[in-house]
């Protein structure tokens, strides 16, 4: 049977047909649908991990005693599992261990755009790559193969246009898989003695993964035209298809990791230019050169941004695919917090008061953004916490009675608890702010270690976060509600003002959660306004000027009441209708 299925959701399917039993990933677009997909086969038993690197750690867990695993995370996600994965390269595996990371070119949602071939190729574990869903469904089934034929981890790398695009797959039935568990202290106890041994074992599954590249269907060539031929993978794959047709030769390289040589060099043979097209970094390109061949590559394409069809045509002669484009200039449209946040009214404060804010991971770095401008900086998961410390350290008591943290309730379950033990344990006055709305925003409201549910919405452990930050060292430790302004103003002056660190919560679940009941839309009396445009501060959507009066969208509106404590003039007023 056939189905229009995405991409993610392919993998998901391949996991299942592979057999699959535990997956553990941490949410992080544009991966997260393959776990919430997966979920949904009740063979496979699903969790939201605090962190990719628990995540990597449980998914080992499992492979260990027998069972194939999975765990999935964003590009950047992989830079926090490293440790494990770096490790597991050496003990290799028992049942199959499938690993999925996203990349993000365009960085549509992340803060860098690093390639994550560069890991398989550090790691030397190896790296599948597919072009669409049919092939991340298969794909997936045979890195499993893979894992247990040559004693790996297996990398599948997906990136965004594949993870959210749809192409059809064929589906398959379920094989269930199971090993025994045999103790061997000296595969999987990485004690330096037994590390040292394993490190020649690594060296030649990579020369066996080689000879594997040089004959595996997973790269194939497509002979076509021979005035010039290219070597691709992925969606620059699909786009040279579509450019190019069969007037040119290709070699799709469906594993990237490790690459093959004498494949490469017949390929190259037979055509009288050779090319290199692929997203990022130089990765095949390089490997080309290092084996003496003449190749065009990034001397013609960009190192940064997604490709496209127009981008390949108009860089390496083809014909451009123009579409069709509107006559007037559309004004841009940057993103902005929902309507009711409940992160608005607390950024407000922290602008109002002019606060040096730190900042972390999640919908609420858009405090950046104008009118609130109320962030300095956002690096990592984690990084507002630690980031603080240092600051604050450096500067003392300059600083300290004006700056904070910010941090979100998942994220800071995710790499927060450690940054703030190292305030607790080396003593900066430094003021934390969670901002607890509940969920794991910015991902699509996955489930967190704070929420009480787990990743099918059956209740869960619940961490209680004021019990945790005493049980970490803070004797301060307040709770505010974000849509009081007034109250939000008292607790950060008096927390700043404070001579010892401390712990703001910021509670309100976000608005969009299905079970938050509003309070009514509002409404601006037009003879009370008076066109200060004080309400504007908070920049909601709802609410525009409209002929020099404030006007709000009651379509948009839920009622929280921040703009109506900033008017001077109480103009605005509830519709008394619920929404």
């Amino acid at each position: 049977m056939k189905q229009l299925m995405l991409g993610n959701a392919a993998v998901a399917r391949g996991l299942y047909e592979a057999g699959c039993s535990v997956a553990s990933s941490y949410p992080g677009t544009p991966s997260t649908e393959i776990t919430e997909e997966a979920a949904k086969y009740g063979a496979i038993y699903c969790e939201w991990a605090p962190n990719e690197k628990v995540a990597m750690e449980t998914a080992f867990g499992a492979c260990l005693a027998g069972k194939r695993s999975f765990c999935g995370m964003k590009h950047v996600g992989l830079n926090v599992a490293a440790d494990p994965l770096f490790t597991i390269s050496y003990t290799g595996v028992n049942a199959g261990m499938v690993i999925a990371v996203a990349d993000d070119a365009g960085m549509h949602s992340s803060q860098n755009e690093q390639d994550s071939r560069h890991y398989a190729i550090a790691a030397k574990v190896p790296m599948l790559e597919p072009s669409d869903s049919a092939e991340a469904l298969s794909f997936a089934k045979r890195a499993y193969e893979i894992s247990e034929e040559f004693d790996t981890p297996v990398i599948l790398k997906m990136c965004t246009r594949v993870s959210h695009s749809q192409s059809l797959v064929e589906l398959g039935e379920r094989t269930e898989v199971e090993k025994p568990y045999e103790k061997n202290i000296a595969k999987y106890v990485m004690m330096p003695g037994n590390a040292i041994r394993r490190h020649p074992v690594v060296e030649e599954r990579t020369r066996k993964l080689t000879e594997f590249a040089e004959t595996c269907d997973l790269n194939r060539v497509e002979m076509g035209g021979t005035s010039m031929g290219v070597i691709t993978s992925s969606t620059s794959y699909q786009y040279v298809k579509e450019v190019f047709g069969d007037s040119v030769s290709v070699l799709k390289l469906g594993m990237v990791n490790p690459l093959p040589v004498k494949r490469i060099l017949d390929f190259a043979s037979k055509v009288d230019k050779l090319v290199v097209v692929e997203e990022l970094d130089s990765v095949i390109e390089d490997h080309c050169r290092k084996l003496g061949l003449k190749v065009w590559g990034k001397n013609v394409l960009p190192l940064e941004g997604e490709f496209s069809q127009n981008l390949v045509a108009s860089k390496l002669g083809g014909t451009v695919h123009t579409g069709k484009t509107l006559e007037d200039a559309i004004p841009p449209r940057p993103p902005v917090m929902c309507a009711g946040c409940p992160h608005r009214g607390l950024f407000y404060t922290l602008n109002k008061n002019k606060c040096t804010v730190l900042g972390d991971i999640g919908c609420y770095t858009l405090g950046a953004v104008a009118p609130l401008s109320a962030m300095d900086m956002t690096l990592c998961m984690g990084g507002s916490i630690s980031g603080i410390h240092g600051f604050n350290k450096a500067r003392g008591a300059e600083t300290e009675g004006k700056t904070v943290a910010v941090i979100g309730d998942s994220t800071f379950m995710h790499s927060g608890m450690t940054g703030l033990a190292n305030i607790a344990y080396n003593q900066s006055n430094s003021t934390v702010i969670i901002l607890d709305n509940s969920i794991t925003g910015m991902t699509g409201h996955q489930q967190n270690p704070t929420t009480g549910y787990n990743i099918k919405g059956d209740p869960a452990g619940k961490i209680d976060l004021e019990s945790l930050c005493k049980a970490m060292g803070f004797n301060r430790v307040r709770v505010v509600d974000p849509y009081d302004l007034k109250a939000c103003d008292q607790v950060v002056k008096e927390e700043l003002a404070a001579n010892e660190p401390s712990v703001i919560i910021s509670r309100r679940p976000c608005a969009l959660l299905k079970y938050v009941k509003h309070n009514a839309p509002l409404k601006v009396n037009k003879d009370k306004c008076i066109g200060c445009k004080s309400c504007m501060k908070i920049g909601c959507p709802a609410i525009s000027i409209k002929e020099g009066k404030a006007w709000v969208d009651n379509t948009l509106c839920v009622g929280c009441g921040v703009c109506e404590q900033l008017c001077p003039v109480g103009a605005f007023e509830s519709t008394g209708k619920e929404g």
